[in-house]
């Protein structure tokens, strides 16, 4: 625990201007990030008698290092940069809105040639038009199935819509008229576009033309008898405002506004939001989060909004802030807010409290959904964190550790039968898997089969990369060797899924870095000598405060470092179930990056090597030849014939061709037949590897 008064900033040094400021713990990382009017008194205030303070606000300020603030000319221009500050660093002090699930939208792919009507979820995509979010995917398909009747605009995949091309037949829905078929050309693109943008104006709540203009050529089909277009007509109608009853009217017509209720106690608030767009309710979302700063209503309402507004792609924030905004508390101070919404939107943009009338009985029916969704919340996460508590403690009374181990990170070893060995690292924090801390790892420092050198060297390397970034910031010293790990290129290490963490990267201002933090217990998968190799390793490098264990799979025993007996958990203990789970991942994680390994090798094949070839032209080169034995025995010139490929590259397919000595050619298992040409070769080393006996994966 740190003493705030060792970092606080002299008398006079921190500035009366409105910023942005950051407290970093000892690590360097951000925990809290925070903005001010005026940057002297709010800084200050952190720095009062510890009793003085709210307990979270204690917490942050006892577990800081430094604070460090940035000045900026406006109050907008700080809450700009908060957010983009509490997105990139992902503050653990700060409130952080969660989806409660994953909802699904109505999307139009504008972006395509011919633009395709499908359910989706997930990041906004750049030219597709959203509407939502709803509450059931199923909702979306009625109205969706409804509305094709009228606007006929292609929903089927790409895949459908090329092999209608490609056999000039549209697929079912073009037959019963929910398709215009552009497929096959019933309509052109430019058409078919047409009907996708008066789809979209329908679904933004543009319906009062659009159904009067229908009703007028109904009546005139009437009026000139013709009877079965009128009918058709009416059809439509019907169907249209079919779809229209699905969201029934809340508030008047024309009106686009987001409702916004918060439901809160002492630990954690639930977010619910309604989208008004026309007067009907058009989606609804929600959040919940833990209130892990000090923060009133009003201050959960403004972070709300900035989650809610802020990550829209520029191209959508018009269409995503709508010309009202009503929400239970309005935040403090509030013009730079309402400055901020309007600027997305590109006009006016009211914030305000409703105070009678429908949006105030429509707020009402929000705020209850809000306090539903948090006493849903808490029903469901309540076993939940108690069990995950309860393990954890488990395993610290076992293994007796000094406190629980909040991260736990797993190592695994797998080959086939000596080949392509590969490790994995997972990591849980809290007692939930953190796959965004994942890492993977080649084994090259020798060749064969042996698990006990190789969790050794996964572990040397895991840690020496923990004490070169902790030498960055001069809290570690790196252990003089030869073979420190600044010979090792990281990108050949560990494979990780975040892509802002690359080497040397980020690693001074408080970003996710590849190894920077220490697990409180170190998980191997195995028994006593890989347990053995694992503890040589860190003793090698000088590090003693990470305890240590070995979970073996035959009889789920713990063992550790330096003891003859295992320590063996109850078969019903939550401490052993949490371990074997982590195992059980560390498990999955390596075999499939063994699988992904081995399936690359045998898949490869001669043309892949040569350089400046590419997948295009090697089946272009495979095509014209038929195999890969025309090809080499090809002249430079016969290359050069084939489409896209040069002299340069001719000659070099056929120099690496000619220096290697060509395979043995395939077996016909079945019937003992040599197979002399092959139409594609690239799979070859396969044939080769199936004329040995078949073995099992070595996890």
């Amino acid at each position: 625990m740190a003493d705030p008064s060792t970092y606080r900033p002299a008398p006079g040094a921190i500035p009366t201007s409105p910023g942005v400021y950051k407290f970093r713990d000892a690590h360097g990382r951000v925990i809290y990030v925070g903005k001010a009017k005026s940057l002297r008194p709010r800084l200050s205030s952190y720095f009062q008698d510890l009793a003085g303070l709210h307990p979270r606000t204690a917490t942050m300020v006892t577990t800081a290092a430094s604070v460090e603030w940035t000045v900026v000319a406006t109050e907008v221009e700080a809450l700009q940069l908060e957010y983009s500050w509490i997105k990139e660093f992902d503050p653990r002090f700060n409130v952080k809105y969660r989806d409660d699930k994953s909802y699904p939208e109505l999307a139009v792919t504008l972006d395509e040639e011919y633009p395709r009507v499908q359910v989706m979820r997930g990041a906004h995509r750049k030219g597709v038009r959203y509407f939502g979010p709803y509450g059931h995917a199923w909702a979306i398909r009625e109205t969706v199935d409804l509305l094709l009747r009228v606007f006929p605009v292609r929903t089927c995949s790409n895949g459908v819509f090329k092999r209608a091309r490609q056999v000039g037949r549209p697929c079912l829905l073009g037959y019963i008229g929910k398709c215009a078929a552009p497929c096959v050309g019933k309509v052109s693109a430019n058409e078919h576009r047409e009907l996708a943008e008066d789809f979209c104006d329908f679904m933004a709540g543009r319906t009062g033309n659009y159904l009067r203009r229908l009703e007028d050529q109904m009546q005139e089909a009437a009026a000139e008898m013709e009877y079965e277009r009128a009918a058709r007509l009416r059809d439509d109608i019907g169907a249209l405002k079919r779809a229209m009853e699905k969201n029934a009217i809340v508030l008047a017509d024309a009106t686009d506004a987001d409702l916004l209720a918060v439901a809160e106690d002492e630990l954690e608030a639930a977010v619910q939001i309604f989208h008004v767009r026309g007067g009907r309710v058009r989606g609804q979302r929600g959040w919940v989060t833990d209130k892990v700063e000090d923060v009133d209503t009003a201050g959960l309402v403004e972070h709300a909004l900035q989650q809610l507004y802020g990550g829209a792609a520029a191209e959508e924030r018009n269409e995503s802030v709508p010309r009202e905004v009503l929400v239970p508390a309005l935040p403090e101070p509030l013009a730079p807010v309402r400055e901020w919404l309007s600027g997305l939107r590109g006009s006016q943009v009211d914030l305000r409290i409703p105070q009678r009338g429908d949006k105030k009985d429509l707020m009402a029916t929000v705020q209850r959904n809000a306090q539903q969704a948090l006493a849903l919340h808490k029903t469901k996460r309540a076993s939940d964190l108690t069990t995950r508590s309860r393990a954890l403690q488990e395993i610290a009374d076992a293994l007796e550790l000094d406190s629980v181990p909040l991260r736990i990170e797993c190592y695994d070893i797998s080959h086939l039968q000596g080949e392509d060995v590969v490790a994995s690292m997972v990591v849980f924090e809290d007692g939930l898997a953190r796959k965004s801390e994942y890492r993977r790892f080649q084994i090259r420092g020798f060749e064969g089969q042996d698990d006990v050198r190789s969790m050794h060297e996964v572990i040397s390397r895991r840690f020496r990369r923990y004490l070169q970034e902790r030498e960055q910031t001069g809290e570690w010293a790196v252990p003089e060797a030869d073979d420190r790990v600044t010979a090792e290129p990281i990108t050949a290490d560990a494979v990780t899924a975040d892509p802002v963490a690359a080497v040397g990267a980020r690693d001074e201002d408080g970003r996710p870095k590849r190894f920077a933090y220490p697990p409180q217990l170190l998980v191997v998968d195995g028994g006593q000598p890989q347990v053995a190799a694992a503890k040589r390793a860190l003793e090698e490098l000088g590090i003693d405060d990470v305890a240590l264990c070995g979970l073996a799979k035959r009889l789920e025993e713990v063992w550790l470092p330096g003891e003859d007996d295992p320590v063996v958990l109850p078969r019903s203990s939550e401490g052993l179930y949490l371990l074997q789970r982590v195992r059980d991942e560390a498990h999955r994680f390596a075999i499939s990056y063994q699988r992904n390994k081995r399936s690359k090798r045998l898949t490869a094949g001669e043309l892949d090597s040569v350089p400046g070839l590419g997948e295009t032209r090697r089946r272009a080169l495979l095509k014209h030849f038929g195999s890969l034995k025309k090809l080499r025995a090809a002249t430079v010139d016969e290359i050069c014939a084939v489409p896209g490929i040069g002299r340069r590259t001719a000659e070099t397919v056929a120099a690496a061709l000619s220096s290697r000595t060509p395979a043995a050619p395939a077996v016909n298992t079945a019937t003992g037949e040599i197979i002399e040409d092959r139409p594609d070769q690239a799979a070859e080393p396969v044939a080769a590897a199936s004329q040995t006996a078949p073995s099992q994966e070595t996890p």
